[in-house]
């Protein structure tokens, strides 16, 4: 398939499995970061090309630390993606975010410290504005998209990305309500900032799994819980995603022109090897 997607989409293998994918070609992709986590599906989704990458690999065999996030996006630009959905599990640090439920969220609050940040770096330096890190346009479209076919959706609420790979303490999980966030889960850091700096829109789904382990009425959360949780949300969340994509608006956005104003290092100055490097994301401004 040479179309270009209209939506990339990084979550789970669930997905992967819809019925009305047709058209699947599977897309080995070699990036400047590595190889991504898993080989890019490539598909037709009501008649629209959209691209999928499962993010902990095929049988989730990656660790949310191990995860290339850099290749992931890297690999989605490559294939001329402007628009990238998040799917993912995460906990509530609110009573009124319940498990099966969805949140949208417009809020992120990065508490990771082992992952490297950014594709900018030997000679080319980039300061790049994330006050709102999730783009407002497509987070519409998946409210939208979500309501329509009966997903009880939050818009809005802060979410915290944690190391992991181990879930948090009492101590933690109450420290994290307290700063005000809403939810928590483990990848969403720094995959939506590396999707800024290649200007494509970005968006989360996430699906409550848990309380985490702040509400002392509910069992603590394990893993087997969230799995459990996702595996029962897997037909909404397959539904909603069709009906945005055959949906779907695709529309100019301040997130696709990032870079413009951000680029510190002048183009006389940057080095070759990285301009040649980085060359889909900056031959436009250098």
């Amino acid at each position: 398939m040479d179309e270009q997607p209209v939506l990339g989409i990084i979550g789970g293998s669930g997905l992967y499995s819809m019925g009305e994918l047709v058209d699947i070609e599977e897309r080995s992709i070699d990036t400047p970061f590595g190889v991504p986590s898993s080989p890019v599906l490539l598909g037709r989704l009501h008649d629209k090309p959209v691209a999928f990458i499962a993010r902990h690999g095929i049988g989730h065999v990656l660790a949310p630390s191990e995860v290339n996030y850099r290749a992931n996006i890297y690999a989605l630009k490559m294939l001329g993606v402007k628009k990238v959905l998040s799917i993912s599990a995460c906990g509530s640090l609110r009573e009124d975010y319940s498990p099966g439920e969805i949140v949208i969220p417009d809020q992120l609050f990065d508490h990771t410290f082992l992952r490297p940040r950014t594709f900018f770096s030997d000679g080319l330096v980039v300061h790049l504005s994330v006050s709102d890190p999730f783009c407002s346009q497509l987070s519409d479209q998946l409210e939208t998209s979500c309501r329509k076919v009966g997903v009880k959706v939050h818009r809005g609420g802060w979410y915290i990305t944690i190391e992991g790979p181990r879930f948090s303490t009492r101590a933690e999980s109450n420290t994290y309500r307290a700063w005000g966030m809403s939810i928590i889960g483990m990848t969403t850091s720094p995959e939506a900032f590396l999707a800024r700096e290649a200007e494509m829109c970005y968006a989360v789904m996430a699906h409550v799994t848990d309380y985490d382990v702040w509400r002392h009425s509910e069992d603590d959360v394990t893993a087997d819980m969230v799995f459990k949780t996702v595996v029962e949300n897997t037909t909404l969340a397959q539904q909603a995603l069709g009906d945005l994509v055959e949906n779907f608006v695709d529309e100019d956005c301040s997130c696709q022109h990032a870079l413009q104003d951000a680029i510190s290092t002048a183009p006389e100055r940057v080095n070759p090897d990285t301009r040649e490097r980085l060359s889909l994301l900056v031959d436009r401004y250098l």
